[in-house]
């Protein structure tokens, strides 16, 4: 099992994310800008799930951790990324971000790189193995112990690093998909505002995707 430090783990996704990978066995850093926060949260998942969750800052548990998982909003992108690229060398960093720009969150805006997710790996730089993933699915509904109906597609270069994202998907009771290069992200980003919209427009608590057919898992 792997040490997955996740950078804005206070946050609903974030925190979401952490308590199911907890349960599942894998060792979890919450990590905030503000440790009374990050501890606060980790006590609440520790006592749910009967094990144990750290609370940390951001940087102390992207340098602890295999697997990095930035959960924060666009605004916050480049800071926290800045934050901890010096302990990010060869290590997996997963990008959840979605470039919502408040107030028009259900109209697509892409950053000049084309994707958060690009943006992401230009920030970080090439030495980090970025992947991208976990765009599509509600954060209320991963706070829950009910199952989820959604796939994650999961973007990267790095088939290997895609590989155990898409794995660590499936042990948050969700179902991973390969999706393709990083740059394909900006699919999956622009998704988003059309899920907000559809959410919206036809009173759906949470809408999300699932992919049909017969997908044989790849080797």
């Amino acid at each position: 099992m792997s040490v997955i430090g996740i950078v804005g783990g206070t946050g609903k996704l974030g925190a979401a994310l952490g308590g199911r990978w907890a349960k599942a066995g894998h060792e979890v850093l919450i990590g905030s800008r503000s440790v009374e926060g990050a501890q606060t949260v980790a006590a609440a998942l520790s006592e749910r799930f009967g094990v144990t969750v750290t609370g940390t800052t951001n940087l102390d548990a992207a340098t602890r951790a295999d697997i990095i998982v930035s959960t924060v909003p666009f605004s916050a992108q480049e800071d926290r990324l800045s934050e901890i690229k010096g302990v990010a060398a060869g290590k997996i960093v997963v990008d959840t971000t979605v470039p919502l720009v408040p107030p028009k969150v259900m109209r697509v805006q892409l950053p000049p790189e084309g994707s958060a997710a690009v943006r992401a790996a230009n920030l970080l730089g090439p030495d980090v193995r970025v992947v991208s993933a976990f765009h599509s699915v509600a954060a209320h509904k991963l706070a829950t112990d009910q199952e989820v109906a959604c796939d994650i597609l999961v973007f990267s270069d790095d088939k290997d690093a895609r590989s155990i994202v898409v794995a660590l998907a499936d042990d948050a009771g969700l179902r991973g998909i390969h999706a393709g290069a990083l740059v394909n992200s900006a699919a999956a980003e622009a998704l988003t505002s059309v899920l907000i919209f559809l959410n919206k427009t036809y009173q759906v608590d949470g809408a999300g995707i699932q992919i049909t057919g017969n997908l044989i898992k790849p080797e």
